[in-house]
Order: structure tokens, then sequence, then C-alpha cells
């Protein structure tokens, strides 16, 4: 009689919609596919993005390679790429992201994943808005908040002490951003680098954060996040959320 019960009960709970449980907003396509000096911090972004989905009400469909940018990409609000490596894209899946950006898609690009070759993709390097130089070592910085009005910096202190690699970009497709967050050279060295390399100073326009329009979409480009603890903090946890939903869906900035 007992087991009766029970098969009814967990019957019923199938039946009824699980009480409290949003319906998901949007659907996210995160694409984390390692390289060599990024690959530590996946399982801990994934716990945390995915804790991150939950709370927000929306879902995520976390890959490892680019392989899903060859089928239908329509039900993605947005497409985050995680320290990927964009230049292992194969032909076919570089075609599948032009084609949903041009389809009015949109992008999310953190750290490692906005290095690309010059030349590898023009296509590409002008989603991203900048094109990778160097980086110097790993330094603690202060990064400063360049819009207060945008989401991804809602939760931010004005200056927030952070230590990564300060990215050294250049803009030779002249791509107009709007920046959202900043690095102050004086709080730290951009010249100390590895033998062999010269580290270079942008002055005070450097840029770690920033958005603009693209193709037919909306593209948020963060430079910070080198670390794997850095998925474990909440401000930058926050940095994250904020511009993933903008991202999906355009909504949020306030001016």
């Amino acid at each position: 009689m007992k087991r009766v019960f029970r098969a009814a009960f967990a019957l019923a709970l199938l039946l009824v919609p699980a009480l409290g449980r949003a319906d998901p907003q949007f659907s996210l396509l995160v694409i984390a596919a390692p390289s060599t000096y990024h690959y530590e911090y996946i399982p801990v972004a994934r716990d945390s993005l995915e804790r991150l989905s939950r709370l927000h009400a929306f879902t995520i469909d976390w890959r490892k390679d680019g392989t899903p940018l060859e089928g239908d990409l329509r039900r993605y609000a947005a497409i985050l790429l995680l320290n990927t490596p964009a230049d292992t894209f194969t032909p076919a899946q570089r075609s599948g992201f032009e084609q949903y950006m041009q389809a009015g898609g949109n992008a999310m690009v953190v750290h490692r994943a906005a290095i690309i070759p010059a030349g590898a993709w023009p296509w590409y390097e002008k989603l991203v808005g900048r094109s990778f130089v160097n980086h110097p070592l790993t330094q603690t910085g202060v990064v400063t908040v360049l819009d207060k009005g945008f989401p991804a910096t809602f939760g931010l202190p004005e200056h927030w002490l952070w230590t990564d690699e300060f990215y050294v970009t250049t803009n030779p497709f002249d791509i107009a951003i709007h920046r959202v967050l900043g690095v102050d050279e004086a709080s730290y060295d951009p010249t100390r680098i590895w033998p062999g390399q010269v580290g270079h100073r942008m002055g005070k326009d450097h840029p770690e954060a920033w958005f603009h329009a693209y193709e037919k979409g909306r593209v948020f480009v963060t430079l910070l996040g080198h670390d794997a603890e850095m998925y474990r903090d909440e401000r930058y946890l926050q940095h994250l959320l904020g511009g993933i939903t903008w991202t999906a869906t355009g909504l949020g900035e306030q001016r």
C-alpha cells in the first residue's frame, strides 16, 4: 500500500508545475573552450554562472567548443565566449556565428576570447572592437567605472582594486565603442613584462570593458577574468551578470 501511495505522490509531483520556479527569461549559449593558459577556470565559472542563471531565471547551454555554431542558433538571446580562443573555430563555425549576428543575434566576449591573431578573422576583430597587442605580468591595479548607468557596473565601486592581466589593445579598424570600465596605468607598471617583450602604455584611454553595436546585434566585451578564483568573486560575478543581462535583453541602462 505504501508503495502505491509513493508512486501516486511522485506522479502528482510530475504533473503539477514546480511551485516558485520562474519561467526562463532567455537562453544563453556559453562556449568555454580551454586554451594553454585558460582551463582551470572552467568548472568554477560553470558552477557560478549556473547558480546565477537559477537565481535570475535564464537558462544556460554550456559547451566546450564551437560545434554549436554550426547549428540553429535562433533560440539563443546571446552567445557568451568565455575565455574561448575564437581562432580555433572552423570555417563552418565562423560562418554560423557571422550569420547569427547578421540576423540580429548578440555576443558577449570575456578576457581571452578578445584575443585573435591579426588578420586571422577580421570580422571577429571588428566584433570585439579592439585588437590585442600584449599584456604585462599579472598585477593589482585600480579599475575605474566610466559609465555608472550601465548594468555591468552596478554594484561596483567607482575605484576598484583588481588583479588581472591588463590587456593592451589598438583600434586598427576604427571601431567606435562605448567605454564602461577603464584602468589607471599609474596604479601598476605596464612595462613589467616577460623578457624579450616590450610593455606598452595606453595612457588615460585604457578601456577594460565596453559595448557597441555590430551587424544587427549588441556586443559587450570585458577584458577582466584571467584567474579561476575571480569566478567566485561576487563583484566580478555581478559585473558578468550585468553584461549578460544587457547583451541578451538590451535592457537595464540608466541614462
